[in-house]
């Protein structure tokens, strides 16, 4: 399982297309060439570094035997540690669940 920080708001747009291509909050797979993407593990170190005070948010739950597209885990820049990146959108029917987050 890998998860995905998303907002709530264009997580539902996505429901109508069947694909999420955003990659960050204000960035989208076009302008990042892929989407972030964490393991559990690295859940709440990026939400403490990059949304912090952040409403309306929701943690997708990604089975990654349901991706369509390539996945990836990249150390990138000053990163501390390989995070995984999807190559393309991301299916809706790879989510599995869906948390609202508290931040």
């Amino acid at each position: 399982m890998i998860f995905h920080i998303a907002e709530r708001t264009r997580w539902e747009q996505s429901l109508d297309t069947g694909e999420y291509t955003a990659s960050t909050i204000g960035r989208e797979l076009a302008d990042e060439g892929f989407i972030h993407l964490s393991t559990a593990a690295q859940v709440p170190g990026v939400l403490e570094r990059f949304y912090r005070g952040v409403g309306g948010l929701v943690l997708l739950h990604i089975d990654e035997a349901r991706l369509t597209a390539p996945l990836v885990y990249e150390q990138l820049g000053e990163a501390p540690e390989a995070f995984p990146h999807l190559y393309g959108p991301l299916v809706t029917s790879a989510v599995v669940d869906v948390q609202p987050i508290t931040t």
